[in-house]
Order: C-alpha cells, then sequence, then structure tokens
C-alpha cells in the first residue's frame, strides 16, 4: 500500500487537505459580466493555497478580468503551485508542457506560475526553459497588475519578494468551486517554526497575524450570503496574535475564534492547523462553551519519538504531546476528534522509533490521519544538514504499517457514532448518489443520508445506523 489517497480506509495523504484525489487541482468557474479578459487558475496542494487563489480571483476581477473553466479560452493562465510533495515540481512542469501547446494555438495567452514554487524555480521556468511568462510569490498576488502589464508590453515579468507585513486583510476573496456552504478564511499567513523538514517558512515568509475585525467581517457577510461554516486558516493557529495600531486591542486566537463564533449560533465554526507546543487549554475552554465551534482539532504529531522530534525541530517531545491529547479529552471529551500528520523514514529513523510512533497512534485513537513516507525537500535545514539514509522500500513498509493501524482507529471512532443522533451539515448531494446528501457532524465525519425534502445548507438530525472506517451512514430523525 502506498502513500497514496485511501479513502476505504477514511485515510488521506498530506496533499489532500485540500483535494480529495491527488493530483486533480481546483481550476476557476465561468464568470461573464463583460470584462476584458479571461483568467483561468488551477490550484494544487494545502488550503491556503486554494485560499490564495480567491485572493487572487478578487484582485483581478479589479483589474478587467472574468473567469473560465476553460483554459482553451483563456487569456491569462496562472497555476497556484504547492512545494510539499516530492513529485510536484514535476507535476506543474508536465502541466506547463501541455499549456505550452495551447499558447501555441493562442498566441496572446500569457502563463504564470504563483504560490510556493515561485522563488525556486523562477531562473529555470523564465530563463532557461521559457515556459512561462510570469512567476509571483504568495506576497506579491497585488503587484499582479503590473506584472501583466510588463508582459503585455513584450517583457518577462517576476515578484518573489517575502512581505513582513502583508495579509491581504483588505481584499474579499472571490469564492471558487464552493458549495455555498463552507468557506476557508485565513487569519494569518507564513510561519516561524522552522521544521527542520518543511518549506513553508521559505516559501511563505515570517508569520503575521491578520487584523482581528477583517476576519470577522468576512465571517459575518459570509453568513450573510447563506454560508453556514467557516474554517480559520493558518500554518499556526495557535500562535494567532493581532494587536491595534494604537495598542488599545490585543487578540488571541482563543478570543478570535469566540468572536467568530458570536458571529451567529447557526454559523459552524473550525480551524486549522493546531501546533502542539501552542494549542492551550483556554483555546480549549473556550471551544467547550459554544456549541458551534467544531470539536475536532487537528494536531500534527509527525512522529511518537522524543529524538526524532527533536532532529525535526518540532520544540515538543511526547510526552508534551500526550499530555495535550490528555487536555483535549479532559477538557472536551472523549467525543472530540483529532486528527494528526505522520512522516515515516526520516532522517536517521530506526526500527525502535518507528515502533514509537505506532504505539503513539494506538495510544490517542486518531479520527483521521494523513500519513506520507519522508521525501527530502531542497533548501530546507533537513536538506542541509540530515542524511536522508531511510531507503525507500523501508519508508514504504513502515508508512503501511502505519496505514494499518490508522484504519483500525478510523473505523473505531466511527463506530463510536452509530446508534446515536448527529447534527448535520448539508454539503451537496452524495458523489455516489443523487437520491443521497452528504454533510459533516460536528467531529468533521462524513455522513451520507436520504435525500427527502432536505436541502444543501440544512442543518439535519440524522441518526446514524452504520459505518465503513470512511464514512457514516443514516437517516433523518423523522424517518425512523
Amino acid at each position: 500500500m502506498s502513500n497514496a489517497v485511501i479513502h476505504d480506509l477514511g485515510i488521506l495523504d498530506l496533499d489532500a487537505k485540500a483535494a480529495e484525489l491527488e493530483p486533480t487541482p481546483k481550476t476557476t468557474v465561468d464568470t461573464n459580466t463583460g470584462r476584458s479578459r479571461k483568467l483561468y487558475i488551477e490550484s494544487y496542494g494545502c488550503q491556503m493555497n486554494y485560499s490564495d487563489s480567491e485572493i487572487v480571483t478578487s484582485i483581478l476581477f479589479d483589474n478587467g478580468f472574468d473567469t473560465t473553466s476553460s483554459a482553451e479560452e483563456a487569456d491569462l493562465i496562472l497555476l497556484n503551485t504547492c512545494a510539499i510533495r516530492d513529485n510536484a515540481e514535476q507535476k506543474i512542469r508536465n502541466r506547463l508542457m501541455h499549456l505550452n501547446g495551447v499558447k501555441k494555438r493562442n498566441p496572446g495567452l500569457q502563463i504564470g506560475v504563483l504560490g510556493c514554487m515561485a522563488e525556486r524555480l523562477k531562473t529555470k521556468l523564465l530563463e532557461e526553459e521559457k515556459m512561462v511568462d510570469m512567476v509571483v510569490g504568495p506576497d506579491a498576488y497585488r503587484d499582479l497588475p503590473n506584472l501583466i502589464q510588463e508582459v503585455d508590453e513584450g517583457q518577462k515579468a517576476v515578484n518573489v519578494f517575502l512581505s513582513r507585513d502583508e495579509t491581504y486583510a483588505d481584499i474579499t476573496p472571490v469564492r471558487l468551486n464552493t458549495n455555498g456552504v463552507s468557506a476557508f478564511v485565513s487569519i494569518m499567513r507564513g510561519c516561524d517554526n522552522m521544521c527542520s523538514f518543511c518549506v513553508v517558512p521559505y516559501t511563505r515568509g515570517r508569520e503575521r497575524s491578520r487584523d482581528a475585525h477583517s476576519i470577522v467581517a468576512e465571517s459575518q457577510d459570509l453568513f450573510s450570503k447563506g454560508y453556514r461554516e467557516v474554517t480559520l486558516l493558518g500554518q499556526n493557529v495557535d500562535s494567532y496574535k493581532w494587536a491595534s495600531e494604537d495598542g488599545t486591542e490585543h487578540v488571541n486566537f482563543a478570543q478570535l475564534l469566540e468572536q467568530v463564533a458570536l458571529v451567529s449560533p447557526l454559523l459552524r465554526v473550525r480551524f486549522s492547523t493546531s501546533h502542539p507546543k501552542d494549542i492551550t487549554d483556554q483555546v480549549l475552554h473556550t471551544m467547550k462553551q459554544y456549541d458551534n465551534i467544531c470539536k475536532y482539532i487537528h494536531l500534527p504529531a509527525q512522529s511518537g519519538n522524543s529524538d526524532v522530534l527533536r532532529a525535526m525541530n518540532r520544540t515538543y517531545d511526547r510526552d508534551w504531546y500526550l499530555n495535550r491529547v490528555a487536555a483535549i479529552r479532559d477538557i472536551l471529551g472523549e467525543d472530540c476528534a483529532i486528527s494528526t500528520d505522520m512522516i515515516t523514514g526520516f532522517c536517521g529513523e530506526t526500527e525502535e522509533q518507528h515502533q514509537d510512533t505506532l504505539s503513539l497512534m494506538e495510544a490517542v485513537v486518531y479520527d483521521y490521519a494523513y500519513m506520507f513516507a519522508y521525501s527530502e525537500r531542497p533548501g530546507t535545514p533537513a536538506a542541509k544538514k540530515l542524511q536522508d539514509d531511510i531507503a525507500a522500500d523501508v519508508k514504504q513498509r513502515r508508512l503501511t504499517e502505519v496505514i494499518e493501524v490508522q484504519s483500525r482507529s478510523s473505523l473505531a471512532r466511527n463506530q463510536r457514532w452509530v446508534g446515536r443522533v448527529h447534527t448535520v451539515l448539508v454539503e451537496g448531494t452524495s458523489k455516489r448518489s443523487q437520491e443521497h446528501l452528504s454533510g459533516r457532524i460536528d467531529q468533521n465525519a462524513v455522513v451520507i443520508f436520504p435525500k427527502m425534502h432536505y436541502q444543501k445548507g440544512d442543518y439535519v438530525q440524522v441518526f446514524v445506523h452504520d459505518c465503513t472506517a470512511a464514512t457514516l451512514f443514516g437517516n433523518a430523525v423523522q424517518d425512523q
């Protein structure tokens, strides 16, 4: 079993945090408001990338662009890239080769690369391989109109400057591929944690928090437009800390959670991602206080061994992590869902250390897990200072063992919900049947139930009568 997405076990790999299947990207939808040019944008990777694409679209809407779902009809094609996976660069390069074929049929077409690959690939893509017209980093999206003009004038354009204060707080995102029920709200950008395996601090810059008022206003606006769930996004939401310029206001993450929860009791609030070193009891007590803050926490462990965690520069050890899990269970109860990230075969990992990861997973009993074999990312501290010395077949065998533990845990956690009534927020029809609806319970588990008269965006009381490791099955209570 590889590190591909494994839906039958309720297990997703890291890329699947935002896209259910790799490598199918999310693309733009069609808008026709009479603007003079058409934008087509593909987004790869994490939830932050999809959120960024909505910001980019908003900026370009204000500068003469409608959107199209067809690359063939576009005047501008943008690929918003991810640098997490080892095959990500080749995936983008293959896609650019195809799009350059489209460009040959449409000489006026502009092609650009956005996001996390921008800095590292700019020279190759612009000068050596001549595959793109522009390269734009995550903090330079406001400059897109100027860069497009440079290309219009026959030049190549690049801006990969990383800002210490850019949060795009004043830009209202244009929602792309939305179900009209749930939306992402970015609350911060960048990361200060410097995990040795991670490229994010180098591709997205240092951590900075967005104005709390703008976050609450965006959430209120979404609710007024019919959305019933927001997910607050950040590389490390627990370190969110905003202060007004005059110093009269200070808002930490627990306080922000409360402010968003107070928008309406009918607005569900989720968040991702928490860092084990920073999640506080104050956050947990706030979650307990408000019924509309979902009882689900993504708490990446990465490894169950303290020495490996030290090599990863995670700044906590196994005991600290288990202490945080115990606090979650104590304050929020056993029903609170917990998910994790796990890396197998990190530099120098022994069989004994791998067994510690398995025992941690068995002790916590995660609801979900995002698991993958370690792949060295260029420019990271691990790539510079540590030896990637675990054979590929060993990494994959360890990954298989991790997946097997998680498959049992996912099934056990889902069985917990059987025989109970849950409030389900309907997100749309089931992928397998137009006669069934799909939604999620508070703990993020997917529920499938007969459609009847219910609609997308409804809250429905559903009695769960069966499950797999990935899915719950039930009926609306009135049908019992």
